[in-house]
């Protein structure tokens, strides 16, 4: 009889070891001697096979769970006498060959995901704690032309301040470095992001060559900044020269009927003085300008410290409140935190909210309910971020595009330096001045910090 259980075959076992025990004692107690050594010697033979017994399953069992432990998916189990064995056998190398199509799929995808790596357009770098280097791919190698590299100490051979930049960069941080690799200076945009595999620290690095990017950028600027400069010296040069070449005509006149005293009739005095002053007029319009694009090139650098941000907004509302009055505008201030901090330079930071306050108050034309709120709070990552936003008569498109450009001013009196200024003060604190606007529905400045 076959038993396909494991239970049944150890009930079995166990139960005929005790009906040779009942025997055996039976016997001993007649004093038959020799059924009693015959049942003795089929007793420890039975003992021997169900410890045998047990002892192979226990050793087919190890050898599985050795198998799993030591990753070595190749074992494969014979048929046995034995049926329990058999299906033990036969189970577990079902199990094995699970397990090992399971790890054909992962390496299927793995090797897929390397093959996308390593052939992604941007240089991506991922190292643990000790600067080990588990990949680098193959857009990180031409980028920095290297070959393979164990350890990202390595690379202080390309740049030492990129390394300090590798280690210095959290999650989310990013920075711009500027190297030089085989005598061509590029400029590189670094991001950082940290993760958890396995109970051990990684840090994935990407970075990219954005060095064309701006120098485009750079030349549509400058191209920008010609314009602007040309617009306005061109406006001021050409009735200067216009109005000069008319002065010198008349008094060439004058002097051409080669007398010492001419007569010249009020008239003509007029429009040579009215000349004269256009003339003066717009040389101290060219000189403004030239002192305007010299304060966009000289920003101080800013000195940090601390500060309530509710109390500064309230030293500004005290300072343009006879504007805000005379404007009949509603003006609020809505901090959350109440006593939210500002590490950066107060002056710069007045500043530019007084050019955007400014800007706001002369935003509105017709509407009766003028409001202008000014908001300080938190964002997602715990930074500061003020906004100040009015219900006026909004930016059109075209000009939204170009409202940060130096000299642009969509207002006649404007001199278009304002907005520039307050990018460049955000900028030199690290940080953002943003734009958001709909025509008649209002204009919101954003500064992140």
């Amino acid at each position: 009889m076959k038993f396909k259980s494991f239970n049944a075959q150890l009930i079995l076992r166990v139960t005929l070891i005790c009906v040779n025990s009942l025997i055996l004692t039976s016997f001993l107690y007649t004093d038959n001697i020799v059924p009693a050594m015959i049942f003795g010697a089929l007793l420890g033979y039975q003992g021997y096979l169900l410890v045998k017994w047990v002892t192979k399953t226990r050793n087919t069992v190890l050898d599985y769970l050795k198998s799993i432990q030591y990753d070595d998916l190749t074992n494969h189990y014979e048929g046995e006498s034995n049926e329990f064995i058999n299906q033990l056998n036969e189970a577990f190398t079902q199990v094995l060959g699970k397990l090992k199509s399971k790890r054909k799929e992962q390496e299927a995808d793995y090797q897929y995901l390397k093959n996308i790596v390593h052939h992604i357009g941007i240089g991506l770098i991922t190292f643990n704690e000790a600067g080990n280097v588990q990949i680098i791919n193959t857009a990180a190698k031409k980028l920095l032309k290297i070959g393979n590299i164990n350890n990202i100490k390595s690379l202080e051979a390309v740049s030492i301040p990129l390394v300090n930049t590798f280690s210095r960069l959290t999650t989310g941080g990013r920075d711009l470095v500027k190297i030089e690799i085989g005598g061509e200076i590029v400029q590189l945009a670094v991001y950082a992001i940290q993760l958890t595999l396995r109970n051990e620290q990684y840090k994935l690095i990407s970075i990219q060559n954005i060095q064309n990017e701006l120098e485009e950028k750079e030349m549509e600027a400058w191209q920008n900044l010609v314009r602007v400069l040309t617009h306005e010296i061109m406006n001021s040069v050409t009735p200067i020269s216009s109005l000069a070449g008319t002065v010198n005509s008349e008094l060439t006149e004058q002097l051409a009927n080669g007398r010492d005293v001419n007569e010249i009739t009020n008239e003509e005095v007029e429009e040579l003085l009215l000349a004269i002053g256009t003339i003066e007029k717009r040389s101290h319009g060219l000189i403004r300008f030239v002192s305007d694009f010299r304060n966009l090139t000289q920003i101080p650098i800013p000195k940090l410290s601390k500060f309530e941000i509710k109390e500064m907004l309230d030293e500004i509302e005290i300072l343009l409140k006879k504007e805000l009055r005379e404007s009949n505008i509603t003006f609020s201030i809505k901090c959350d935190p109440e006593r939210l901090v500002l590490n950066a330079d107060k002056a710069l930071i007045e500043q530019v909210l007084i050019n955007l306050m400014k800007n706001a108050i002369q935003a509105f034309d017709e509407q009766t309910n003028r409001l202008i709120e000014i908001t300080a709070s938190l964002n997602d990552k715990s930074r500061p971020v003020i906004s100040v936003k009015d219900n006026g008569n909004g930016i059109d498109g075209e000009a939204l595009e170009k409202i940060f450009i130096p000299f642009f001013t969509t207002k006649q009196t404007g001199s278009g330096i304002g907005l520039s200024l307050s990018k460049q003060i955000m900028r030199q604190h690290q940080g953002t001045l943003a734009v958001k606007s709909k025509m008649d529905e209002g204009t919101e400045f954003i500064l992140r910090f």
